[in-house]
């Protein structure tokens, strides 16, 4: 179980998440879902604090996000798997903002986002950590 969590990219969970709620939509009807309410807090202050599920959404995307980051610095074959998983994620989510009406949204666009800033981080932290893997031998005195 460990092993799949390494390999699968968490980002994928928010995309699906969109998808089912974009596919074969439009891109009225996928904006009036995001900006639905879905949690309101009366304040101390006298104001109702309102989250939108698109707001849900972001903050799902960026805790999920935080955990890859967390997952990045591993440097193992699993790693350079979750790294290629990301790229694809990231590729298809480009390709769905690009073609797709309903997938044109602010929502989704940081979305797409935070997972390139996922492959970015892997990518970046598997190539330090390999820099610093490399041994260099120090000549035999002679």
């Amino acid at each position: 179980m460990g092993t799949i969590f390494n390999i699968f990219p968490l980002l994928s969970i928010s995309v699906l998440m969109y998808n089912l709620m974009a596919i074969g939509a439009s891109q009225e009807q996928v904006l009036e879902r995001l900006n639905s309410a879905a949690l309101t807090v009366p304040m101390t202050s006298g104001v109702t604090w309102s989250m939108s599920w698109g707001d849900v959404l972001i903050l799902l995307s960026l805790l999920l996000l935080f955990v890859e980051l967390l997952k990045s610095t591993s440097t193992g074959t699993t790693a350079i798997l979750n790294h290629a998983l990301s790229m694809l994620l990231f590729i298809v989510c480009l390709v769905e903002f690009l073609l797709l009406p309903g997938f044109a949204t602010s929502v989704f666009f940081l979305i797409m986002v935070m997972s390139l800033l996922d492959v970015l981080a892997g990518v970046v932290v598997t190539i330090v950590s390999a820099r610093r893997d490399v041994a260099v031998a120090e000549p035999a005195n002679r």
